[in-house]
């Protein structure tokens, strides 16, 4: 079964396209898969020894600064408001909850990437209410309501496996133990979670596309250009770090779901669309790095090369 792998996403983001319709009605699924991918990779990590790295603050930096910059700099010079917010957006959106998943499966330091998920997530919550005071359509919010919403948005699918995870380290660890044996099925539960991910957003993108085409197509040509800089400056960055691959998934996976709804609560919702084109390209790339990592597996463990 791990030989499919590598096929699994693209059949994943083929039936969310297809059944787009059907992914609505089971999106109330996504929270809970989310919690059981983030359960079994805590328990295979000791969260008691997970340290801020250098790696973290430097895509911390970048998210915290490029994303105001990036806004500032469109509307300067192009006067779009639009396209302006769904690339600020698109650059402040936090790491994807899944990150883990194709992270260690490529090789990535699974501390690394669990560390930056949960301090990665609490930046947006504290950065993002203070950006959304003078950018969007809710400017008149206090910082404190919109920090407490995202708090909440947030808290439900971080905090919640973490405790558990560390409960069970810290009281139970013969459960801990045998949890973490089973954390490599996540990557299947990712695959259904972002068949109804993704199947959500381009419903979206077909119940507003009419009479935005113009607008859908900026959206849509900038969030390539922005996924490849993100996952292009991030792997740079891993480099520096002695981890490539940590520091581009860390930069380029966005949690696409969480970013549509910031934009549509606090944005111009026609915004949300940049990160609907998003999750396709970055999950286009994930699918072409796991069929490229199995193939090179494949060929080192064939007969010709032992």
């Amino acid at each position: 079964m791990d030989k499919l792998r590598g096929y699994v996403l693209p059949i994943a983001m083929v039936l969310g396209f297809l059944l787009h319709g059907w992914c609505g009605r089971v999106a109330f699924l996504a929270p809970y898969l989310i919690f059981i991918i983030l359960l079994l990779n805590f328990v295979a990590v000791d969260l008691r020894k997970l340290r801020l790295t250098r790696l973290s603050v430097w895509i911390m930096a970048f998210q915290m600064i490029a994303s105001v910059g990036a806004y500032f700099a469109i509307h300067a010079l192009c006067h779009n408001e639009l396209l302006a917010q769904g690339v600020f957006i698109g650059i402040l959106c936090p790491v994807a909850a899944s990150v883990v998943v194709v992270s260690c499966m490529l090789g990535a330091n699974r501390e690394t990437i669990t560390e930056y998920t949960i301090f990665g997530n609490l930046l947006i919550v504290v950065i993002a209410p203070f950006y959304f005071s003078f950018i969007g359509l809710h400017q008149e919010m206090a910082f404190w309501t919109s920090f407490i919403i995202i708090l909440k948005k947030i808290s439900a699918t971080i905090a919640l496996p973490f405790f558990v995870a560390l409960l069970l380290q810290l009281c139970w660890p013969s459960a801990n133990r045998f949890l973490s044996r089973y954390k490599d099925i996540t990557f299947y539960v990712w695959a259904f979670l972002l068949l109804i991910t993704l199947g959500r957003t381009i419903d979206y993108v077909f119940l507003h596309g009419k009479g935005n085409e113009w607008n859908i197509l900026w959206l849509g040509i900038a969030s390539i250009l922005v996924c490849t800089l993100n996952f292009g400056l991030g792997k740079w960055v891993g480099h520096q770090y002695g981890d490539t691959i940590a520091g581009g998934q860390l930069m380029g996976q966005k949690n696409t779901a969480f970013g549509i709804w910031m934009a549509t609560t606090y944005l111009n919702p026609l915004a949300s669309v940049f990160l609907a084109f998003y999750s396709v390209w970055q999950n286009l790339f994930n699918s072409w790095q796991i069929w490229r990592h199995e193939r090179k597996l494949a060929e080192n463990n064939s007969p010709a090369t032992t």
